[in-house]
């Protein structure tokens, strides 16, 4: 039975709130009931109950050959993603704007049904070009959560399973290692040194001399330096099985997409004929994809990249199925800040982590880009992404014409992949 006094306590307490309805008016009351949301969540400007809807998808032209994403709403909060193909940044943004429609008006904060939704409600799903798209808006969306609840996103992903997340630098050459050390850096990824591009049947003398430059690297480095080599998809499995065995002695960290990326049968073939770890994932797109690469046991280590792989909603997902392989993600990134930022919130929620690519830490973009210690960066504590663009120092860095590189052979002038 409950206590008299505490029933009449209950009964007086209603009776205050009844009398402060009659004399306040309900507009009161929703005004002391935001206030008290405010007080217990001061960090977060948007309260659990408010409304917010998106207003507009911008889209810019970023240089060297980047496009940025801003997702705009009601309540004031930007997103930022990065939607982009490399060398078809034009034909994304036409993606994000024929997404658009969908999502002006709807509430930003369910990120997963919109993902759901732009990626099921299209007939012709995934891709390249779509699932960038997809990615960028699923970044800003993320971004516009976080920064509505005042959490970084990885809080918001099971909170962070690590303190600093590792970097790693592109060199290849030896004076680029030892600069790139000078600066913090303690893991490095190179491409095969070649006199021009690899033929189907390659000669030993082509093969040795990859081989030897590496093996300067690895001096250069010394051995307790991390440096994986990317052979872009464009050496031939034939090729590719010699050149490993002769990288073996130097230990790459991995190799990364031995054969083209998408023949993950004979990428399996030469990750069991080698002790090295085999990388594989830029050109992988969503959870389907590397469902395929994990079941024939054709990489040890997944590069999903955020802005290309469906976002950080599946690159959450496809870590969650990497783990149960035991295998590890290193997130792809030869892109801008923003996927950077995103590559690092998931860098920091996920148990099976390796490294974090990166080409930008984002001076010259970023109003605070990240700071490298001792080769790796700080977990970022400001909300969302945890970054915020530098409208000035991007005023002249607004429009590019990127292409993509054409390659041709020396002798015979058909064309070879780059």
């Amino acid at each position: 039975m409950p206590n008299p006094q505490d029933v009449r306590g209950v009964a007086s307490r209603r009776s205050v709130l009844a009398g402060a309805v009659a004399a306040l008016g309900w507009s009161a009351i929703e005004q002391a009931e935001a206030r008290a949301q405010e007080r217990v969540g001061r960090a977060a400007p948007i309260g659990a109950r408010d409304r917010i809807k998106i207003t507009k998808l911008e889209t810019l032209l970023v240089r060297p050959r980047w496009l940025f994403l801003k997702v705009h709403t009601d309540a004031g909060i930007i997103g930022l993603g990065e939607p982009i193909v490399e060398g078809r940044a034009l034909t994304v943004a036409t993606a994000v704007k024929e997404i658009e429609p969908y999502l002006l008006g709807k509430d930003p904060r369910r990120v997963v049904h919109h993902w759901q939704a732009i990626y099921r409600h299209a007939f012709y799903r995934g891709g390249p070009v779509l699932t960038s798209a997809l990615s960028g808006i699923d970044q800003a969306l993320w971004d516009i959560k976080g920064k509505a609840l005042g959490v970084p996103v990885y809080e918001l992903l099971g909170g962070p399973t690590r303190d600093r997340i590792r970097v790693y630098a592109h060199a290849g050459t030896p004076e680029a290692i030892r600069r790139g050390r000078e600066r913090g850096f303690t893991a490095f990824k190179t491409n095969p040194a070649k006199h021009r591009p690899a033929r189907y049947v390659e000669t030993p003398a082509e093969v040795h001399y990859a081989a030897e430059r590496f093996a300067e690297l690895r001096k250069a480095a010394g051995d307790d330096v991390d440096i994986a080599i990317d052979f872009h998809g464009a050496i031939s499995p034939a090729t590719a099985k010699l050149l490993i065995k002769a990288l073996e002695p130097y230990q790459p960290m991995f190799v990364e997409e031995p054969c083209q990326a998408q023949n993950h049968d004979v990428m399996a073939e030469i990750a069991r004929g080698t002790h090295l770890p085999i990388a594989t994932g830029e050109r992988v797109f969503t959870k389907w994809g590397f469902r395929e690469v994990l079941e024939k046991r054709a990489a040890t280590i997944l590069q999903p990249d955020l802005c290309h792989a469906g976002g950080i909603t599946e690159v959450r997902l496809i870590a969650g199925m990497a783990e149960a392989y035991y295998a590890a993600i290193a997130p792809h990134n030869p892109l801008g800040p923003i996927s950077l930022a995103a590559g690092i919130q998931i860098a920091a929620s996920i148990p099976n982590f390796l490294c974090q690519e990166q080409v930008s830490l984002g001076a010259g973009y970023l109003k605070t880009p990240f700071t490298l210690r001792q080769g790796y960066l700080d977990l970022p504590t400001g909300p969302g992404l945890g970054v915020e663009l530098d409208e000035h120092a991007l005023a002249d860095k607004i429009g590019h014409d990127w292409r993509n590189r054409e390659s041709y052979d020396a002798d015979d002038r058909s064309v070879v992949d780059w």
